[in-house]
């Protein structure tokens, strides 16, 4: 069965899941995150079959999410290492993972994170850029930006406000 594509909805979580939306993937960049980098560490580590993980390797690589590194040359093999792109998904991935910590790990987290600079256990709290406060659901209001196009928030509280006209993506 094929999966449905996300890529021409306008909304960047359905686009973002559309490249790492798929579990292997998500489990890919998390242990990229804890510096694995070769095919056979990625395959033991995951116990996965060498064809998918070849397919979600390729995958994370065309979306610029990985690079592949040649570090031998005779038979070729390579490192998988994050990009910027991919260095980017740290927040979400680390949401994720405290997500499940709270409400998934009885025993407590099975990962921790220190912040190198004062050597403290750390946990992300998402704060205003502008005034450093606390972000909670409540703390926030959503409003259209400038890539939304009308009908993208239908039947939402945002129906109504304004955007602009719906132009058809090229193909």
């Amino acid at each position: 069965m094929q999966r449905t594509s996300f890529e021409d909805m306008n909304c960047s979580i359905a686009r973002t899941l559309d490249i790492v939306g798929e579990w292997w993937s998500l489990l890919i960049v998390r242990d990229a995150f804890l510096g694995v980098t070769k095919f056979d560490d990625f395959q033991a580590r995951l116990t996965i079959s060498r064809n998918i993980l070849t397919q979600r390797l390729n995958h994370l690589v065309d979306n610029e999410i990985l690079q592949r590194v040649p570090y031998q040359d005779h038979p070729p093999r390579y490192e998988y290492r994050l990009t910027e792109k991919g260095r980017d998904l740290f927040h979400a991935v680390t949401a994720i993972r405290e997500w499940g910590d709270r409400w998934l790990a009885p025993d407590g987290p099975p990962l921790k994170l220190r912040h190198n600079k004062c050597e403290h256990v750390a946990t992300t709290v998402p704060v205003c850029s502008h005034c450093g406060a606390r972000l909670d659901i409540e703390d926030v209001t959503s409003f259209p930006g400038p890539g939304a196009v009308e009908g993208d928030y239908d039947r939402t509280r945002l129906e109504g406000m304004s955007t602009k006209r719906r132009v058809p993506r090229s193909r």
